[in-house]
């Protein structure tokens, strides 16, 4: 059921820290042969474990293509429900629902969240110029059929906006970068200003902290080389995410010869000169990048298609805060960098002490279509539809 009146703030929700308990995950299944190398076969194995180490602790729904679905369903464990959808890429973060809660009371008087959606816009991560592929039109429609599946009503908005743009608190407190957020292929017609109203009034937030830039890559199209972050121009979540209200955990390198160090720099300064929506100064906790890592030639041969080619020599987005919490764990990408890969799960068992570190190896195919982890998954928070 679509809402047209009023926001969700205005109804009371509020969109949940991802560590608040979840219902289930949701991902979709790679398959787009150029996007996922060798039509999608070790992209999809390493779905699978994705999925697999989820499900150990809350449930998980896997949606594949009618093509696909018999092929998901033979790859993931039993417990793992797979739901037939039409998709143009497995991207949940960003072309799946953001869920918002709000409290209120059972039938016994128990306190318990209710939940609702908001349907964003979605543009392939910048349009027909600078998108990653040139039809999106069966993403568009991802959100509102995990919505209607789920029996949940939800928000619709048109302003352009990927899940992987924003991390909060569940205090009032939204992260985000100017380089994607303001980008002019994104929403060129609102202020930034505009934009902090839109994330207010649909977050359920009091304040927003602006980095500048995301995590630092390299892509090639044609005859040129473009420098920037990554194919989605700054997500957030390759970037810097929050740990729990007043900690945050920054992507950082001590290479000041990688142009990656300028970014964590920047960001770490913005950071410590930042206070959370409560006026709490932030404790910032650096997660060294692996590699740096370049795709090989052997892996860009894999890629055949329209999409924004994958070409060798490209500088991987490879960020370890491209984690996903889970109710009582972290799924934690693994990049086969011995050196790094020790270190991200010591740093993370360390922020989380509560909860099992999950290493997934292999995350590095996952790089390689254009994200991580936190990219291809989408949480669903405890409680009944409002």
């Amino acid at each position: 059921m679509e809402i047209t009146e009023g926001t969700p703030a205005y109804h009371g929700f509020r969109m949940p820290a991802e560590w608040e308990p979840h219902s289930q995950t949701w991902l979709g299944w790679p398959e787009r042969p150029d996007n996922w190398r060798d039509n999608g076969i070790h992209g999809q194995t390493v779905f699978a474990k994705v999925a697999s180490a989820i499900s150990k602790f809350e449930p998980v729904t896997v949606c594949a293509t009618a093509s696909q679905w018999e092929n998901a369903r033979k790859q993931l464990p039993h417990n793992v429900r797979v739901v037939e959808m039409s998709m143009n890429d497995s991207w949940f973060r960003d072309t799946g629902p953001t869920f918002v809660v709000r409290e209120g009371k059972s039938v016994s008087g128990e306190i318990q969240h209710n939940v609702m959606g908001i349907d964003w816009n979605f543009n392939s991560w910048g349009g027909i110029d600078e998108g990653c592929y040139i039809d999106w039109s069966l993403d568009l429609l991802v959100a509102r059929k995990i919505l209607s599946t789920e029996r949940v009503p939800y928000f619709p908005q048109s302003i352009i906006l990927e899940g992987g743009s924003i991390h909060v608190d569940g205090e009032g407190t939204c992260l985000t970068t100017e380089e994607c957020l303001l980008n002019k292929n994104r929403n060129p017609h609102l202020t930034k200003e505009q934009i902090e109203d839109v994330l207010k009034a649909y977050l359920g937030v009091k304040k927003i902290i602006w980095l500048p830039r995301g995590l630092y890559g390299k892509y090639f199209q044609y005859t040129l080389v473009y420098m920037c972050d990554d194919d989605t121009n700054g997500h957030i979540d390759n970037m810097c995410c929050f740990v729990k209200p007043g900690v945050v955990l920054l992507s950082w390198t001590d290479d000041e010869s990688d142009p990656q160090y300028e970014r964590a720099v920047e960001a770490f300064t913005v950071l410590s000169n930042s206070t959370d929506a409560n006026g709490r100064k932030f404790e910032i906790i650096k997660l060294h990048v692996p590699g740096p890592l370049y795709m090989t030639d052997e892996e860009a041969a894999g890629f055949v298609g329209e999409a924004k080619p994958r070409l060798p020599g490209t500088r991987l987005a490879a960020s370890y805060v491209n984690f996903y919490i889970v109710n009582g764990g972290i799924i934690a990408p693994q990049f086969g960098d011995p050196k790094w890969d020790e270190e991200a799960v010591r740093v993370l068992s360390l922020a989380y002490p509560d909860r099992e570190v999950v290493a997934i190896d292999g995350a590095r195919e996952i790089v390689l279509g254009g994200g991580n982890i936190h990219c291809i998954t989408q949480q669903q928070p405890a409680g009944p539809p409002s």
